[in-house]
Formats: structure tokens, sequence, C-alpha cells
């Protein structure tokens, strides 16, 4: 039986926080961003009775870089998660510990990646020993390995990064994996269909000739990792509220990350012939750094266990890959508006924050190229935000934001107090007037150890965004200068234009700035509680 909706009730003192978040999503692939091609109603109806920022930035456009940044407020120089191949340290502060030690009932459903478990493939190991030991117990890091979930679901620790409870899909498309895996399995699936699709010759309903994949999985829809991160969200929050506690729960998608695979009716929702080429699709990349003509001269790579790897689409891949993608995404929007309608069921909605965001973007054929890889054009930077806080009134700022600045912002509308060296800016005055600023740059940075290596592709980009434009450097010596307000869709590279002297030597300066800004600080146990002080 259902809990039942409770009635008059009194708003809480400390609200309850629902955090959605998607893997890989666009800023303008959302409907509340002006995009008519595609359907959104439930993400739509937040941003309306919510405050919707159309100029926020990630401080990392890689996964893990990017989540750990949301959850610590800290960016990856400084929280050790420079790349896909190195876990958040077990010990770090986290805004979700910060609640959970004021009575917040905690939960992870979905995707993590705070560890590498789902892409252990980028780990390279060291021909030298390592610059630091290990201090942590082992095993630490590998609770998001697939393997430890194959045979039965993995009791998870009772502190993960601070969630109490933490039911895992650690993988993307078409598959099932983690938790996931065994409550499909409990549902009468087939062990195959729903593990072998990531593949180019794996099980599917049907399979793009354009891109391996884009297909469409052989298992119903109710077996698929949104409907199971839909259902077992609203089964936290119904469970949190029969116990009358304050809850967190990060709902987090993996779609609409590739591989690109829609289930059921959401396969078919947008036909390729339909959906728009992006206006820079054939941008030559005249001034672009070398790197990025190497990669547009790529073919899809047809490793299973290489499937991140970019390459130079086609016009046929750029449009199934957007209206696959699109349907991936109308999926989560429904499996939101579930959400929202059992909290609203239980009386919850004036209690209950609801923040929709993702961990970064995808280039999706602009400028001729697809997903990431050190790439700080706004297709890839940019994300969605939305914060609907019932206590405050609907707006839509243009101020800078950045991914750092969520955890000091619920910290502050739940009245806890924050922890030592976080980098990251509250937004609450922009919740109370959209007209006003808390910062006047964002700082992005971008790790590709791999990268030194040797070879083509730098190992290492620097961004910083401010109101004189958007300046990239690169490890390489290359750089890139774009005047966001007079060339939105980032064109003509002003790098080395005489007129735009000035404004590289502010920015140069503002980066050099900014850098040192965001230098880590931290220390691992304050002198507060430095028990050699007593």
């Amino acid at each position: 039986m259902q809990p039942q909706k409770t009635t008059d009730k009194v708003q809480r003192a400390r609200p309850n926080i629902l955090f959605v978040i998607t893997d890989q999503q666009r800023a303008d692939h959302v409907g509340f961003a002006g995009n008519a091609a595609i359907a959104t109603p439930n993400l739509d109806a937040l941003a309306a009775r919510g405050s919707v920022f159309d100029q926020c930035y990630v401080a990392n456009p890689i996964c893990m870089p990017n989540r750990a940044s949301l959850i610590t407020g800290r960016v990856p120089s400084a929280h050790g998660v420079i790349f896909n191949d190195r876990a958040l340290p077990w010990t770090s502060n986290t805004f979700v510990r910060r609640l959970r030690s004021e009575g917040y009932r905690t939960a992870l459903i979905g995707k993590s990646h705070f560890q590498h478990g789902a892409s252990r493939n980028t780990v390279q190991p060291t021909k030298v020993s390592a610059a630091r030991s290990d201090p942590f117990p082992k095993g630490w890091d590998t609770w998001e390995d697939p393997d430890r979930h194959t045979d039965a679901p993995l009791e998870m620790p009772e502190d993960f990064y601070g969630f109490e409870r933490t039911e895992l899909v650690l993988d993307h498309g078409g598959v099932a994996s983690g938790h996931q895996l065994h409550w499909a399995l409990a549902k009468g699936a087939d062990r195959e269909k729903i593990t072998l699709g990531n593949s180019p010759h794996g099980p599917a309903a049907s399979r793009s000739d354009a891109w391996w994949q884009i297909f469409k999985p052989d298992f119903p829809e109710e077996l698929y990792s949104t409907s199971y991160i839909t259902e077992r969200t609203i089964d936290f929050i119904e469970a949190s509220e029969q116990a009358g506690e304050p809850w967190f729960a990060w709902c987090s998608f993996p779609d609409p990350h590739h591989p690109l695979t829609p289930p059921g009716k959401w396969y078919e929702r947008h036909a390729p012939e339909n959906i728009e080429l992006p206006s820079t699709f054939d941008d030559p990349l005249t001034d672009a750094p070398k790197f990025m003509h190497l990669i547009k001269s790529l073919k899809p790579n047809l490793d299973p266990t290489r499937f991140v790897n970019p390459f130079g689409p086609d016009e046929a891949q750029v449009r199934e890959s957007i209206a696959a993608t699109y349907g991936m995404i109308e999926m989560i929007d429904d499996g939101v508006g579930r959400i929202v309608a059992a909290i609203d069921r239980l009386g919850a909605k004036n209690d209950t924050i609801v923040i929709f965001t993702s961990d970064h973007g995808d280039m999706m054929g602009d400028h001729g190229l697809i997903l990431k890889l050190l790439y700080h054009y706004d297709a890839c930077i940019r994300v969605p935000l939305v914060i609907a806080d019932p206590r405050s009134r609907a707006g839509r700022s243009q101020a800078l934001v950045s991914s750092l600045d969520l955890a000091q912002t619920l910290l502050e509308l739940c009245d806890v107090e924050a922890f030592d060296d976080m980098q990251g800016h509250s937004l609450v005055p922009l919740l109370e007037n959209p007209n006003a600023s808390v910062r006047d740059h964002v700082l992005i940075e971008d790790d590709f150890p791999m990268g030194r290596r040797g070879g083509p592709i730098p190992y290492q980009a620097r961004t910083v965004i401010a109101e004189e434009g958007r300046f990239t450097r690169y490890s390489s010596g290359e750089t890139q200068l774009f005047d966001l307000t007079a060339d939105p869709t980032e064109m003509t590279d002003l790098s080395d234009a005489p007129g735009a002297r000035d404004r590289k030597a502010q920015l140069v300066d503002r980066l050099a700035t900014s850098l040192m800004e965001h230098s880590d600080m931290a220390r691992w146990v304050p002198a507060s509680e430095d028990p050699s002080r007593s």
C-alpha cells in the first residue's frame, strides 16, 4: 500500500531536496531553453515555477571530475579527480555528508561515477613508483566495479560519500547493470538481452546502420535504467515521508550519454529526416587546435570497450544521434513527472526543492564534432540548471553560474554550515533577485593524462568565461578566444586578431588570477579539530 497524502502539513524548517541529474545533456536539449523539437513538459513545468540559469557552466566537461565537483563544491585540481581514471578520495567531505550529519535521510539512485568502476579502461599503469601511497582500506574504490555486482546485489557501505542508501546503475545505453541488473532479473528479464547490447553485434530490437551505438534495446522499457531510477527514487521518497524525516535524493539518470538507446516507444519518437543539422556543422575549424582536425577525420571505433572515442560524424550520424537523444531525454522527462507527482501526492510539494541539471554536454554535430574530448565549445561546457524552491519566486537569470555553486547553495537553503575551502558561490541571492550576480567569471578545468605520453592530443586545457568572452589555453600552447556576445556560435577565433589584443590580455590575466583563487587551500583536519593542539 502506498503512503497516502497528508493534509494541512506545516512547511518544514529544512526542506527536502530532489536533485535530478542527467549525463551528457546539452543546455539547449530541453523545451524551456527554446528547443521546439523536443517535448519536455515536466521539466518545462519545473522551470516555469523555479529559477532558470541560462549561463550555467561546468567546472570540468568530463563525467567523474564534474560530478565530484558538484558534490564537493571544489574544482578537480583541488578534490583530486581530474579525469575518469581515479576515484574521489574516500574521506572527501561532501555537501551530502553535511546534510546527513544534520538529520537528513540521503540516497543515491542511479549513476554515481564517483569511482572509476565503469571507466576502468581509462586507468593506465605507470612504469615508476607512485607519487603517494593509498591510505584507505583495500577495496575502498571498487564499489562501482561491475564485476562485484554480477552475481548478486552488492551491499553498499553505510556511508557512500554521505549517502546512507545507494542503488547503482553502472553502465550506459541498452544494458542493465549494478543493482538495476538484479531488479530487472527479478522482473523476469533475459540476462543476455539486458547485458550484451553495448557492442556492434549485441542483441538489439533495431540497430542503426549509420552508427552502431544507436539502437533500440531488445527488452521492454519497463526494465530500462530510467524506469528503475524513477521507481526506486519514488520508493525512497515514500519511505522518508512515512518516517517524517527530511530527505535528500540524488536521482541520477545515465542517459542521454551514448550509446543512444531509447527503449520501446521512445525509440520512434523522432524521425532523423526531420532533424535539422546544427548551424555550425560545416565549420572548417580553420583556426581550431590541431587535435580537433585529427579527431574530425576519425570514424566511429568498433571496439565495444572503447565506446567513448570521439570522431567526425557525417550528416546521417548527427541526425540519428539527435533523434535518439531526444527520445532518451523525453523518457527522462516522463520519469521526472512521475517523481514530482509522487511528491505532490504525498503532500510534500511545498516542502521540497527540486534541482535539475547535467554533468556536461555533447558536441552532437556542432562544429562537425560529436561526443567530448577537450572541447570547450558551448555545447560541452554549458548545461541546463533549474532550481525550483517553493519558498522563492520564479525567475530567469543570465548571471554566470558554475557547477561548483550548487553545493554551497543547497547547504545555505537547508541552513547547514559549509565546510572548509568550498570554492563555489551560493546562488541564493539569484533566487531572490534574478538580475543579481555572484561571480564575474567561471573557471573550467580539463585534463587528459594520457596526452602526457606524447602524441597529438593535448593533456590539459583551462578556460575562463567572463564578460569579455571565452578564452581557452591548451597545453600545446594553442588558444581560442571568442566574443560570446557578438559570436555566440563561436565561429570566429580572435586569438590572433590585432583588434582583440586588449581583450585577450584581460582574459589571460583573469585566467591566471582564477587559477590562483582555485588552488587547494584545504587542511585535512582544521586546526580547531586537531588533537595535537589540545
